[in-house]
């Protein structure tokens, strides 16, 4: 069982001025402590769960370029980038940049995308949700063909790719791994079988039942199930007054016995080194699971 740190929430002690050093110290002390992934959320505006839209979100990708300067080991993503938040080709390059940056640690994180009331605010496309599925295959088939090394034309009724050059190539091999947020059944699972190197599904009863389909979606297309990492967005006890190593140890040894082989976490108070160094003590305590 690996663990994965997202950042969700910025409004930290200090404001703005103080930022770059917090998020700096939050970065590092995840790479030192053994934590497998640095996450954080692709939103220009803060999504209503951690409050209103006023609240600081920078921009994702800056925030992961600024963590692969300062980290050596985690690995780096979206969990997850809306697909109409930036052109594919384009998405595709900032993330190949981050790898070559990070020395190979990007991933790819992708999802139909929710948030009309950002998207409006900002001026940015947000059609049917129909749209937004048919959006996010054809981003995932521009990745696989861009980081093939294929120049060659890409044509799809919604995007027309003279020449998708790449270069400087990514570092990892084969390709930077690409996740799918999203457990839906009828429409991203069968995604995630057909493009992904990882799901990340939400926390709930039905989470065995949905991995289920997902093994029979990749027997449908030659996938071998195993070889997908089936991670699970899940907000672990570790902080508040209930919160305690021990019963997060609990739940992962939980997931991982429904089978979960990634947990996704945040940290309320992700802030304080305290709560850090608790999660870093989860991860090494839940490796061999």
């Amino acid at each position: 069982m690996r663990i994965g740190l997202t950042v969700s929430r910025f409004t930290w002690p200090g404001g703005p001025e103080k930022l770059a050093e917090t998020f700096s110290d939050i970065a590092r002390d995840a790479d030192e402590g053994g934590i497998a992934g640095l996450w954080v959320m692709d939103h220009f505006f803060q999504i209503g769960l951690n409050g209103p839209p006023e609240l600081e979100m920078p921009e994702a990708y800056s925030l992961l370029a600024y963590a692969a300067a300062v980290t050596r080991r985690i690995t780096l993503g979206t969990l997850v980038t809306g697909v109409t938040h930036r052109r594919p080709a384009v998405l595709v390059k900032t993330v190949t940049t981050l790898d070559v940056l990070s020395g190979g640690r990007a991933w790819l994180g992708v999802g139909a995308g929710w948030f009309e009331e950002e998207a409006r605010g900002l001026g940015l496309p947000f059609p049917a949700l129909r749209e937004r599925f048919a959006e996010l295959e054809d981003t995932l088939r521009i990745a696989h063909h861009m980081w093939s090394g294929d120049t060659g034309p890409y044509r799809s009724e919604r995007h027309h790719l003279e020449r998708p050059l790449n270069s400087p190539a990514p570092l990892s091999r084969p390709h930077p791994r690409i996740l799918v947020g999203g457990g839906g059944e009828r429409r991203t699972l069968p995604l995630v079988a057909r493009y992904a190197d990882a799901c990340n599904l939400p926390d709930g009863p039905d989470l065995p039942d949905k991995l289920r389909l997902l093994r029979e979606l990749c027997e449908k297309e030659g996938r071998d199930f195993g070889s997908l990492t089936k991670s699970v967005l899940s907000r672990l006890p570790v902080s508040g007054e209930d919160g305690s190593v021990e019963r997060a140890v609990r739940r992962c040894a939980d997931l991982a016995a429904q089978g979960a082989e990634y947990v996704v976490t945040s940290l309320p108070d992700v802030q304080d080194p305290a709560a850090r160094a608790r999660l870093a003590e989860v991860a090494a305590r839940v490796a061999d699971l």
